[in-house]
């Protein structure tokens, strides 16, 4: 009976307008050109990777380079240009086909996985490794990493060879003067290394990257991959610093040597600059530092614009030139974030529940087709509060729907922390010691933020599956409310939205966190709930064994809030996952600006004065990347802000001829919670189990009994352990299923920095 209400209310695929019949035609086109630009992209790539593998090759690599730069040396960009378009061009092509890619074909359609005889894994979503320093690890990823560790161990093994062979010829004819030119070439082989290292580590930490968003991979993940990429070049890097430590101690100079800074050649003291501050950040990045002093790990990683600029003025422009394709993509990235963050966003609400979360509800522009601000239910925002701390950046799940069209975005504070708590305190204070309400100017509008993002998948993955298993830890429920809240209102307006089945798995310490449930009211969005969706909540209180007393409950919430007609000062649309003509506009003015000042100092400054100096070319080629994201990207994203204040003019003016409601200035009211439960949603099958743990094993084994033989998403949002015992089970029930039986897809989100 739903099945069939499903099919003839929810069309899976929209259908076609009167008069709109060449869209298909038009689709086919726009499926084969990004096609054609997806074998473009990986043909650049394997080019790039070709010329990394063949780079330490002592005979081939050389020969190859030194005729490449023979031949582009008579350009106005001489050597640094050739070693430029030869390592970090192809990463800036990518880029340039990734934009085109983006904007020729729209928005991409959703791959649907509906229920078939026969479901089938996916490489992406099948957890390999579920425990471990690298936690859950997929297939894909897998892969991945041994493709990346085959590179390492080829490049390593290269310059080993070369090393080992002038290592033979010190025992044919031993001297202090051989051992000390093998260590010497040890040193200069792992700096090499290093700068491999490095054209890859500013890739997965550029959050609004156009690389990482044609590949459908969140920031959030991706972090992971610069961790990663970061242990490596460390490593390299202290090994690098070691071997020429060891060489001027066994030469006795090795005061005079740290504090050198030559005019001709390396110079050596920003190279110990360079290692310092990356030390620095590799020691206070590390878990235990990092999760229990957070505030120091972040000040402390604000030092990589120490560690690029004393990089650039240690091995000069031209080496730097290997790496720079993936460091300017990042500052492209990381002054467009600066421009948006800006802007001061009025928080028009506050609501602190029983539990100490906090949510604060922001303004922006409404979710329409024409919106620049467009993100999926699974994003998440940077969220800095000045009246807490200036340069402190914390990361929170959007837990609002993004289809409901309005013109508000929701997060869920958990106080854990130093921050957190800073900011409940605040919240409560506001209020006065007793729960006495503050004057209306004083309550909402004393709280000032400014954000980033929001970032997350290209695609909503949770749209594909009928079939979805959303698992939470504590606060890990804000996404799932903006999953749930986003398949209702999809279903409520009768747009493409495959899920079916769903079953929310929650465990949390005390029942009071119950509350958070109660920031999504169901059955006002959707109230025809369970003919459209079968939605089972299985709540875990863990800490408790029994249902706390009505009467012996004495924790109590409230709510400030701003009218709802009052749109407030809203976020900016400034961001690299928004509106894809822009942001590409951005990054090509941007990195075509560069070309074009590196020409005009090779023309009238470098050449004509005949500047040869390594630290300051390499100064110079760093300044030139600063401007010209200015320069030329600046004025891009001036007009860019000034189509976005059309638009919301247009935007308001429309609403304000539809609405003949008289508009209200302000008004603030107070919800005092004292319920320990959260509202009994009439259309929701739920249960609450007290004193106990989630046995997953159980429940996979009853989902796979009701459901039998079909693709089930599992999306985990909560610590690490959480979703190393959900990914075991996910493996470990797709091992044994034989023939029959379902398929589970794990996917995870976290963010943990």
């Amino acid at each position: 009976m739903a099945n069939a209400q499903h099919s003839a209310d929810e069309p899976l695929l929209p259908s076609l307008a009167d008069g709109e019949n060449e869209k298909p035609c038009r689709s086919t086109f726009a499926a084969f050109f990004r096609l054609v630009l997806g074998v473009a992209m990986w043909l650049v790539f394997g080019f790039w990777v070709v010329v990394m593998l063949i780079s330490p090759l002592d005979s081939a690599g050389n020969m190859y380079l030194e005729n490449w730069t023979k031949v582009a040396s008579g350009s106005i960009y001489g050597i640094t240009g050739s070693i430029f378009l030869v390592f970090s061009g192809p990463v800036l092509l990518i880029a340039f086909l990734a934009i085109v890619s983006l904007n020729i074909a729209g928005e991409k359609e959703l791959q649907w996985y509906e229920s078939r005889k026969r479901p089938r894994f996916r490489l992406r979503t099948f957890p390999v490794l579920v425990s471990g320093p690298l936690g859950v690890v997929s297939a894909a990823e897998f892969v991945g990493i041994c493709l990346f560790v085959l590179f390492a161990l080829w490049v390593v093994c290269a310059y080993a060879t070369d090393i080992l062979d002038h290592l033979w010829e010190g025992l044919q004819a031993p001297s202090d003067g051989k051992w000390l030119e093998i260590l010497e070439r040890s040193g200069l082989h792992l700096g090499s290394i290093v700068m491999y290292c490095l054209a890859f580590l500013f890739l997965p930490i550029t959050r609004g990257s156009v690389l990482l968003r044609i590949i459908d991979i969140p920031f959030e993940q991706a972090t992971r991959y610069h961790i990663w990429l970061g242990h490596l070049t460390m490593c390299f890097i202290t090994l690098h610093g070691l071997c020429y430590i060891i060489i001027w101690v066994m030469q006795g100079v090795l005061l005079d040597k740290i504090v050198e800074w030559t005019d001709d050649g390396i110079s050596n003291l920003p190279g110990v600059i360079t290692i310092s501050a990356g030390l620095l950040m590799w020691v206070t990045s590390m878990p235990p530092v990092r999760k229990k002093q957070f505030e120091l790990f972040f000040y402390t990683h604000q030092l990589y614009v120490v560690f690029v600029l004393f990089l650039a003025l240690h091995v000069g422009d031209f080496i730097f030139s290997i790496a720079a394709g993936g460091i300017f993509l990042f500052v492209i990235d990381r002054f467009l974030r600066f421009c948006q963050s800006r802007r001061t966003v009025d928080v028009i609400s506050v609501t602190c529940l029983p539990c100490g979360t906090v949510e604060l509800v922001f303004s922006k522009p409404a979710s329409t087709d024409n919106s620049d601000l467009r993100y999926n239910a699974l994003s998440f925002i940077f969220l800095q509060i000045r009246e807490l701390s200036w340069l402190q950046w914390h990361p929170f799940s959007v837990s609002s729907s993004p289809s409901a069209g309005d013109n508000r975005i929701s997060v869920l504070v958990k106080a854990v922390g130093e921050w957190t708590d800073k900011l409940k305190s605040n919240v409560s204070h506001m209020y006065g010691a007793e729960g006495e309400r503050a004057l209306p100017n004083q309550s909402c509008s004393k709280i000032k933020a400014s954000i980033e993002g929001p970032y997350g998948h290209e695609l909503p993955y949770h749209l594909t599956y009928e079939n979805l298993i959303l698992v939470a830890g504590g606060s890990g429920i804000a996404p799932f409310l903006a999953i749930l809240g986003d398949m209702l209102h999809l279903k409520k307006q009768g747009k493409p939205c495959l899920p079916k089945n769903v079953i929310v798995i929650w465990a949390i310490k005390k029942s009071d966190e119950l509350h958070l449930l109660s920031t999504a009211d169901m059955d006002l969005i959707c109230p025809n709930l369970s003919d459209r969706l079968n939605l089972e909540v299985c709540v875990y209180v863990t800490r408790e064994s029994d249902p706390p007393l009505e009467e012996g409950n004495n924790s109590e919430g409230f709510t400030c809030s701003v009218s709802s007609l009052l749109r407030g000062r809203g976020m900016s649309v400034l961001v690299g996952t928004g509106n894809s003509i822009w942001s590409g506009l951005y990054i090509i003015s941007s990195v075509i600006g560069f070309t074009v000042l590196m020409a005009l100092l090779d023309i009238f400054y470098i050449n004509p004065f005949n500047i040869v100096t390594w630290w300051y070319r390499g100064l110079l080629f760093v300044v030139c990347m600063l401007a010209s994201v200015i320069l030329f990207g600046g004025p891009v994203i001036y007009f860019w802000h000034r189509w976005e204040k059309t638009v919301l003019a247009a935007e308001e003016a429309e609403d304000a001829e539809k609405d003949n409601r008289p508009q209200q200035s302000e008004s603030v009211h107070t919800n005092i919670m004292q319920d320990n439960f959260a509202p009994e949603y009439r259309s929701v099958s739920r249960s609450i189990h007290y004193g106990a743990r989630p046995n997953f094993e159980e429940i996979f084994k009853s989902v796979s009994e009701r459901w039998g033989n079909v693709d089930i998403g599992v999306i985990v949002c909560g610590p690490m352990t959480l979703q190393s015992s959900v990914a075991k089970q996910c493996r470990s029930q797709n091992l044994r299923r034989g023939s029959l039986g379902p398929v589970f897809h794990f996917n995870s989100h976290s963010f943990d920095l």
